[in-house]
């Protein structure tokens, strides 16, 4: 905290009055906050600093304007409330005032008539909307960037379709536990949005974006409540989608072509074949990208690529990126193959190799108390308790909701395997509950764990925001989950069939656990004799005393 909010925490909380200074930015008197005067303080929070093309100040700039800049140009506007380019260029002096009293619209006007509203016309030029009259699209209030919505003029409580939309967003914050600043924003977004909108108009969500960028208001809340209502057309191209389009322009058109339908047979599976995630269909192409455009330079189609070809990719690459890219190339030619596209498969008699998995080596202390010290707040503890003795993976840390911890009886369920809950997990999972209950009371998010941005809605937080605190550490969440799994089999011994019970692992990597550590727990005695089983009580035969 600094010296100023201290300052102003301290007078508010002593009851003192607060002593008025200028603002840096707006040079208005009044009251600061933080330093600022209020509307500048936000203000700050949305632009960055830079030189002023107008006043020549490194102050936060909207458009290469300041605040200041722009206070003056919407006083001296042709056309108030719009502010346009020539008005900001025109700015050759500025009139101070006092804090809270201006806005960028212009001030406010007691004998200021309002003017009465026209009826929306199909003109694309009265909107600040460029689309066909006869699309249905939506008729806003704002015509350029320059122009605010001014709620005595443009706002309209008793539209039909505002009306409904409140009453959907006030069920929606009753049942995900929004604050009372959450619903401002909203209601205020849905005013600025429907004042003047046809009840059976949709919405698209990229005006959404353009228009509701500038308040600083949640466009995915928004975007839910008009989605409930129906009103909401999602126009978003999918990242995939946009990603794809990108990689394939590099190619040849045939070439493309065929790795287009390889890509979306991937995507979408079919008769033999499960789907497949995103993020998988991006790594089969990521590694035969550069030598599809390389072969792009050469051929036009796949059928020209030869053997040859194929030995000087597989000569070219050693370890895990020869694998993997030997691995797309050869689904890509099976299903080339199968689709007719081309006549041989060159890639039928190549060798890829088996993989050599990586040799598990348990944490030093070292590593470990590196890792426990990053865990700072009552979330990140429970996350650390629940990698490091239930060895339970991010994900499942994630999605774990608050029915799978039994408190009274002792139990958690993770990934559907219930265990007994130890006394550390007990003590910290009672501990964050209590700090969630404090923190956020009216919260209806199911899942355990939780912070500001999923505790007024209900999707679980992201991977980002659980590993956050253990970035750059000795030992993330994942290490400490592989060191607990291994801790256990050296501890009871290298049972496969113990750690299938007891963490819920397949066959197959109970079995590479055991193995790593039955090498771990090998004496050098046994490496020199291995053919001679050690079991217990064994002695060795009694040897010939020396004189």
């Amino acid at each position: 905290m600094t010296n100023q909010h201290a300052s102003a925490d301290d007078a508010a909380n002593t009851g003192r009055p607060k002593s008025a200074s200028s603002c840096p930015t707006c040079l208005s008197w009044g009251v600061l906050y933080g330093g600022h005067c209020r509307a500048c303080y936000d203000f700050r929070r949305r632009h960055p600093s830079a030189c002023c093309a107008g006043c020549r100040r490194d102050v936060p700039l909207k458009k290469n304007y300041c605040r200041l800049c722009w206070l003056q140009a919407a006083l001296q506007a042709a056309n108030p409330p719009v502010v346009t380019e020539a008005d900001l260029a025109g700015v050759t002096h500025h009139q101070l005032a006092f804090a809270g009293i201006t806005k960028m619209r212009g001030p406010r006007s007691g004998a200021r008539r309002r003017a009465p509203r026209q009826p929306p016309t199909a003109s694309p030029s009265s909107t600040g909307v460029s689309r066909a009259a006869d699309s249905g699209q939506l008729q806003l209030h704002l015509p350029g960037p320059g122009r605010a919505f001014d709620w005595a003029t443009h706002a309209e409580p008793a539209n039909p379709a505002l009306v409904r939309m409140r009453q959907i967003a006030q069920v929606m914050s009753q049942a995900q536990g929004w604050n009372t600043k959450l619903v401002a924003e909203c209601d205020r977004a849905l005013v600025v949005l429907l004042s003047g909108h046809a009840d059976d108009q949709r919405l698209r969500y990229s005006q959404l974006v353009d228009v509701l960028h500038r308040y600083g208001v949640s466009i995915t809340r928004v975007a839910e409540v008009l989605s409930r209502g129906g009103l909401l057309e999602d126009d978003r191209v999918p990242p995939f989608e946009s990603w794809l389009k990108d990689k394939l322009g590099d190619l040849a058109p045939e070439i493309a072509r065929d790795v287009r339908a390889w890509i979306r047979a991937l995507q979408h599976g079919g008769p033999r074949s499960h789907p497949r995630h995103p993020h998988t269909v991006r790594r089969y192409l990521r590694p035969i990208h550069p030598v599809l455009i390389e072969w792009s330079t050469r051929y036009q189609h796949l059928r020209e690529v030869t053997t040859i070809d194929v030995a000087a990719l597989a000569q070219s690459l050693h370890g895990h990126p020869r694998r993997h890219a030997l691995g797309a190339l050869r689904s890509l030619m099976r299903h080339c193959k199968k689709t007719g596209s081309i006549f041989a498969d060159p890639t039928t008699r190549l060798r890829i190799g088996h993989r050599d998995d990586s040799v598990l080596v348990p944490l030093a202390p070292e590593q470990l108390d590196d890792t426990a010290q990053a865990a700072t707040t009552p979330a990140a503890r429970v996350a650390l308790a629940l990698a490091c003795v239930h060895a339970a993976r991010p994900k499942a840390i994630r999605t774990l909701q608050l029915d799978d911890v039994d408190l009274g009886n002792r139990r958690l369920t993770i990934a559907g395997l219930t265990r007994p809950l130890d006394e550390l997990t007990h003590h910290l999972l009672t501990d964050w509950l209590t700090y969630r209950r404090q923190r956020w009371p009216h919260t209806t998010n199911p899942h355990l764990i939780i912070n500001k941005q999923t505790a007024s809605n209900t999707r679980p937080i992201s991977d980002n925001a659980l590993t956050a605190p253990f970035r750059r550490r000795a030992a993330t969440l994942e290490a400490l989950r592989v060191d607990r799994q291994l801790d256990e089999a050296l501890t009871h011994g290298a049972d496969p069939l113990h750690l299938a019970v007891v963490f819920g692992l397949d066959e197959t990597t109970a079995i590479r656990y055991s193995t790593a550590a039955r090498k771990l727990l090998l004496t050098p005695a046994e490496q020199q004799h291995p053919g001679r089983p050690r079991t217990q009580g064994h002695k060795p035969p009694n040897r010939p005393e020396h004189p």
